[in-house]
Formats: structure tokens, sequence, C-alpha cells
């Protein structure tokens, strides 16, 4: 099953029985505006989801603003709305992609591999003059037994240690980058071929786009992870050694909502290599999704979701802020 499907792929198949289309739109400032919207209209025989009653469970101390729900209680939720092991899904938002990339990864996380994001969302469906009512979908309970996929998913302790590791590699490059230097200026002092610095170093050297490994990817506005402007979490700033690739940037320019092709997506995320480890973050586990959605279009095959994200960092008191750009 592909990631992302069109419209005109979705409205060939807009009846098929083994199919469910879910709604996943949702505001974080009006959380009952999503569910009102469906009610208003939405694509014919879709049914709900809401972000914090469905697809997040219970606050608490740690564990971030929208934690994960138990995976055998979503499990239950899934089997009443109709979603079998085999039932073919299709999600959709008006948020570019967001929180239906939420639903697609939690699936996923689950081991339900046939589940795919709507490009451009309803508002694309709509433009495209595609049909939409208001019908309340009647849903005949199945049976989903979940498969956990423990490696799709990461928690504080992990990127600690990840943490750990970058800066044990930031000291490592600052001492190689030193050294290059220190033998730049001996060559041209000597002018003693030998001890020149190689292209490679000097290149090294001068670009500051460094991306260490284990890479971690923090997906929030740029001006958040500065540590600017900060609205959403009592701290402003990011996780040591992080670097920002906003999920916005991960859509194409024309105001469709639509993804990037899969060609330029490899290009958005030129210079991380394809097998590295990486870890995406945001917020609260949302807005990481469709980043971790575009870097399996890319090609990348070893990707995990920090789900607790910033706000379960920052709910440990000992763990370091980063603000500012990394070097």
């Amino acid at each position: 099953m592909q990631n992302i499907v069109s419209n005109k792929w979705l409205l060939a198949r807009l009846y098929e029985p083994e199919q469910t289309i879910v709604d996943c739109r949702f505001m974080l400032d009006q959380p009952e505006s999503g569910r009102e919207a469906y009610g208003q209209e939405h694509i014919p025989g879709a049914i709900y989801f809401d972000l914090k009653k469905d697809l997040s469970g219970p606050v608490s101390e740690h564990g971030g603003r929208h934690p994960l729900p138990d995976p055998e209680e979503f499990a239950a939720r899934l089997a009443k709305a109709g979603i079998g092991n085999d039932t073919r899904v299709i999600v959709y938002d008006t948020e570019d992609g967001m929180n239906a990339s939420r639903l697609w990864w939690m699936l996923r996380w689950l081991g339900h591999e046939n589940v795919a994001v709507l490009d451009g969302g309803l508002s694309a469906w709509k433009k495209a003059g595609f049909p939409v009512d208001d019908k309340q979908a009647v849903r005949v309970p199945a049976s989903f037994t979940p498969n956990v996929q423990h490696h799709l998913l990461t928690d504080v302790n992990e990127v600690q240690r990840i943490v750990g590791t970058i800066k044990a590699e930031q000291i490592v490059i600052g001492v190689e980058e030193e050294l290059a230097a220190e033998r730049t200026e001996l060559a041209d002092e000597t002018t003693v071929p030998e001890v020149a610095a190689s292209a490679e170093e000097k290149s090294a050297a001068a670009n500051p786009k460094v991306f260490f490994t284990p890479v971690l990817i923090d997906s929030r506005s740029h001006d958040r992870y500065l540590g600017q402007n900060e609205t959403m979490d009592p701290v402003g700033g990011h996780i040591p050694g992080a670097v920002n690739f906003f999920w916005r940037d991960l859509l194409k320019e024309d105001g469709s909502g639509s993804f990037k092709s899969k060609e330029e997506l490899e290009k958005h995320f030129e210079g991380i290599d394809k097998d590295a480890e990486i870890v995406v973050y945001c917020g609260s586990g949302v807005s990481a999704c469709p980043n971790v959605l575009a870097l399996e279009e890319a090609g990348f095959t070893s990707v995990r979701l920090y789900a607790g994200s910033w706000s379960d960092w920052i709910s440990y008191g000992d763990n370091p802020v980063a603000t500012g750009e990394e070097v």
C-alpha cells in the first residue's frame, strides 16, 4: 500500500466495501471544531476520529501533551469503528496532513500496513469538485488484533542516549576541524604540501550543516526550534543536537496542501544517510508524523517517532535544553 494517495485514486475506489475513510480534522485552539465540521460535510462514508479523544491517551506528568493511547484500547476503538486487520484505511484532514499522518503512523505502529494519507486532504477533494455529504456512516464492528511495532517508537531514555552520542561526535568533529585548521595554517607558513589540509577537511570545516549520527530531527517551526515565540509549551528551545526540518516545508509551494514528489523529498533531506538512525519529534508527537511519512517516502529505512516529543522532554527537569542555531 502506498503511503499517499491522490483524490482521483480515492474517487475510483470510493465505495469499495473493504475500505474505511477516516476524517481527522482537529484544531488545538478549537477542539470541538473538527467534529462539528465533520457533521456538516465530509467525504461520503467517512467516520471521524478526534485527536484528543481517539488518537491520544490520558495526559499525566510525563508523556507529553498528546501521549499515545494504550495499544489494546486503541485496537478496540478501531474494531468498534469497523476497522479490522484487513481493512484498507484512507485518512484525511484539512491541516495539510498533520493529523492524518498521526493516524497513519499509529496504524503502522499497531502493525497495520494497509493505510494511506489522502494528498491535499478535504480541501483538495472539494476543489476538484468531488462529492461530500453529511450522512453519519453506519459501521459494523470488526476484529483488530494489534501487532505492535516497537522499533517505530522511542522514548525519553533512548533520546537521552542519542543526545550523549551526538555530543560525543560533536567533540570528535570539533577536534578534527581544529587539527585541519592547524595543518592549513602550517601549510601556509611552511609551504610543505604534505601538511596541507585535504579538500574533504576544508569542506567539512567550512560547511556548518553537519548531520551527526544518530540524526535527531525537530519538526517544529524554526522560531520554536530556536526558543523564540513559544506558545504551546512552558519552556522554549530544542533538544541539544537536533536539526530543524519544519514539517510544512514538505508541502508543495502552490498552496494545494499536497506533499512534494519523492524526488523533491529526497533532495529535501539530502545530506542524511539513507541508512542512518533517525528520531523525529515535534511539540507533542503530532506534527512529527508528516516528517516520518516523508522520510519513508524518500527511502529512509530506520525512522522512529519520539511520541512524547518536546513536551515530554521538558517534563524532566534534568534534561538539557538548547536555544539558537546548532553549530
